[in-house]
């Protein structure tokens, strides 16, 4: 990785339709260097995909709520059906296996406070081997970056 790759991944994430005329151009790179550098980023995976930044809230889900779930035991088939039936869970958008006192972190995008009820005492409380739950509402995101590049 050089400057080069770095000036290239900056502008493909902030913008992941540029052409590749436009993108050397930014750069200051002639398009074939810069479509072969692009192709052995991807090859090398530190592009791992394109696709659109998509805003919740236009789509009707304006209200974020951040979880930390403690599990009864943490011992792997817990873990796999935990995260087996978050992964069904259309609510969650985001999940990590965590340190510290909580076993996992979920992002989930509801509509409302009603959603967001229904979802946590019908549905996660009910999941295998939750024994508690702690939830923080976001007041707002103070910083977003897709992937931190230097």
């Amino acid at each position: 990785m050089d400057s080069l790759d770095h000036k290239i991944l900056r502008e493909l994430q902030a913008e992941g339709r540029l052409s590749h005329q436009e993108l050397a151009e930014r750069i200051g790179l002639s398009p074939s260097p810069c479509a072969r550098r692009i192709r052995k980023l991807e090859t090398e995976g530190y592009i791992t995909g394109y696709g659109a930044e998509i805003d919740e809230t236009k789509l009707g889900f304006a209200f974020s709520v951040f979880i930390s779930v403690r599990l009864d035991r943490q011992i792997d088939d817990r873990l796999v059906a935990f995260e087996r039936e978050v992964g069904r869970c259309p609510e969650v958008v985001d999940c990590w296996l965590m340190t510290g006192s909580f076993d996992y972190l979920l992002r989930v995008a509801v509509r409302d406070l009603e959603e967001f009820e229904h979802f946590l005492t019908r549905r996660l409380t009910k999941l295998p081997g939750v024994a508690s739950l702690e939830s923080s509402i976001p007041i707002r995101r103070v910083k977003h970056t897709a992937a931190r590049i230097a």
